[in-house]
């Protein structure tokens, strides 16, 4: 029995000497205070064994189970997937992956992200993964992208909502009604009720137009409509936060509010043909609006008159197709014509467009036009300018 085994130590040696020993021994100083504890508890396992007999070394993997996180080697087999939900902390991700029978223990996972810093940037999604697994395998796994299984849609940059509810519910099934009854009340989705403050003296239209920002994303099962809606829309509040988009505005832009530069990055992604002319026609735009230098003071760009025909579900046009009555409709609030900026943002711009109208380069242009097939851009400071400008146009083919 091992209750009568002399370990060693007499009468003498209990008391506080043995209160001692087992306050060290439930002491844990860190990892290196839980390695010393299981190595200490190998050690007695294996004094004990040798007093009891060579013979008794059968159990000693039964004994090490108890001292010893139990753990895989190695990379595993197969193939499996598991789901990190959003939220999940480390020890609600090693009991999917334990109960999976990916890892051999929920503490073996535990141990391997305690171990590696670069655990916390796990991403919520559905990973491919494999079964019997060691703790650390199936971090790697978890950490490298390459194994996330992505279920996502992508909204193009300059996709107006009615384009971008069609393309989400091609993708998820849920009926473009649905998302436009979401989408009737913007501050409902998660946009700041601040947003919708204008300078120019221009009534405040509140429309979700200008906060879906446009990028991939994952579609959880079962969402609706708001759901999606809402994810865009704090995606575009981090990415506007991360720019101090509307702090610079408010500081850099004389006046404009963060709405009404919001406006002028739909106009530059409609309008732009490259990357690098965004914020040349956000200039031009600003120039035509707000500097007095323009004589109607208006944007007078097709570009409006187009959200306006899809807004009310006609047909858009391009620039030839367009009638007189289309280009200065009096009961267009879009008309190309009318005084400074348009009630709204006309589509979703990406970040490079709200760059370009948060950080404008300098010029007095009024006037631009594509000159080749590339998209490039030529700006005129006077409609003498503009005209050669065409001229190099329609040499190209372009116009």
């Amino acid at each position: 029995m091992i209750d009568d085994l002399d370990l060693g130590f007499d009468e003498r040696d209990r008391g506080e000497k043995g209160k001692h020993r087992r306050s060290a021994m439930r002491k844990r100083k860190g990892k290196s205070g839980g390695g010393g504890r299981t190595v200490l508890a190998l050690l007695l396992a294996f004094v004990l064994l040798g007093a009891i007999g060579g013979g008794a070394f059968y159990g000693f993997d039964r004994v090490q189970s108890y001292f010893v996180t139990p753990d895989y080697d190695g990379a595993g087999t197969g193939e499996l997937t598991v789901e990190v939900k959003q939220g999940a902390l480390i020890a609600d991700i090693a009991n999917v992956l334990y109960s999976a029978g990916v890892v051999k223990s929920a503490q073996a996972f535990i141990d391997a992200a305690e171990e590696n810093s670069r655990s916390k940037n796990i991403q919520p999604g559905t990973y491919k993964v494999r079964k019997e697994m060691s703790g650390e395998s199936a971090l790697g796994m978890l950490l490298d992208l390459k194994n996330k299984i992505v279920n996502g849609i992508t909204i193009p940059e300059g996709r107006s909502a009615k384009q971008t509810y069609k393309l989400l519910s091609e993708k998820t099934q849920i009926p473009v009604e649905d998302f436009e009854a979401a989408a009737k009340d913007p501050e409902a989705l998660g946009v700041p009720d601040w947003w919708f403050t204008r300078n120019d003296g221009k009534k405040v239209v509140k429309s979700i137009e200008g906060f879906l920002y446009p990028d991939t994303y994952e579609v959880p099962p079962k969402a609706t409509a708001e759901v999606i809606l809402k994810e865009m829309v704090a995606n575009f509040l981090t990415v506007t936060g991360k720019m101090q988009f509307a702090e610079r505005v408010q500081k850099e832009r004389g006046g404009i509010s963060p709405y009404e530069a919001l406006i002028v990055a739909s106009l530059a992604q409609a309008e732009a043909g490259t990357k690098t002319d965004l914020g040349k026609v956000a200039r031009v735009a600003y120039n035509r609006a707000y500097s007095g230098t323009f004589d109607c003071g208006c944007l007078e760009m097709d570009v409006t008159v187009n959200y306006y025909l899809e807004s009310t579900g006609q047909q858009t046009k391009t620039s030839a197709q367009m009638t007189q009555k289309d280009l200065d409709n009096p009961k267009n609030p879009y008309n190309r014509k009318l005084r400074g900026l348009v009630p709204t943002p006309i589509n979703n711009p990406g970040k490079d467009a709200m760059e370009g109208a948060m950080d404008p380069p300098e010029g007095k242009w009024l006037f631009f036009v594509a000159v080749d097939k590339e998209g490039n851009s030529e700006f005129a400071e006077t409609y003498e300018q503009h005209q050669k400008n065409e001229e190099k146009a329609r040499e190209a083919g372009i116009i």
